[in-house]
């Protein structure tokens, strides 16, 4: 491999591993930013260190990626879609959120309020039918039922007088009156 021409971000391999566990020291020698001040022996050595160390990153991607690979036939032979997995995340996301102390307080608190916005519904029903009542037993509300109960008696017996005056001797009845001949002359 040519390590010179290579992008390699010298910080992943040690990323997240125990320092025990770590083949090349990042640490730089003193005297300088590190380049010219190494043997050519230990350039050497380094530089198969490097080599080492990305062809074990190389295979462990390659692992990695059968490894999901696998995960994902497993899950596809389960039934499990990714709109099920998320679909189970989202359940299991609200169950927490349900379980945590502010939903908790929350909802007492809306149930609270919703009894006593109950409550202040429930009184103004009581007033405003006492209300209602008083209004109807007043001498102005009994004056206009009155006017309006005169009006309806006069309606009604206007309408009686109405279809009797239909019904008399000299006028004709709907059932016993002659129709014009129809006239089917073109014009």
């Amino acid at each position: 491999m040519d390590a010179p021409n290579q992008d390699i971000n010298l910080n992943s391999p040690n990323k997240g591993l125990p320092e025990n566990m770590t083949d090349v020291p990042v640490d730089t020698p003193a005297g300088g930013d590190g380049v010219g001040v190494l043997s050519e022996v230990e350039a050497e050595e380094l530089k198969n260190d490097l080599s080492k160390v990305e062809d074990e990153i190389a295979t462990l991607r390659q692992v990695l990626a059968a490894k999901e690979k696998h995960a994902s036939e497993i899950k596809r032979k389960l039934g499990l879609t990714p709109f099920n997995e998320l679909k189970q995340n989202l359940t299991k996301s609200w169950q927490d959120v349900q379980a945590s102390n502010a939903y908790k307080k929350t909802q007492a608190t809306l149930s609270t309020a919703g009894t006593k916005t109950s409550s202040v519904i429930s009184s103004v029903g009581t007033v405003l039918s006492r209300t209602l009542g008083e209004i109807k037993e007043s001498p102005t509300f009994k004056s206009f039922e009155e006017s309006v109960g005169n009006l309806k008696a006069k309606v009604i017996k206007n309408e009686n007088h109405a279809k009797d005056d239909y019904h008399t001797p000299t006028a004709p009845s709907p059932s016993t009156e002659e129709k014009p001949p129809q006239d089917n002359a073109p014009f």
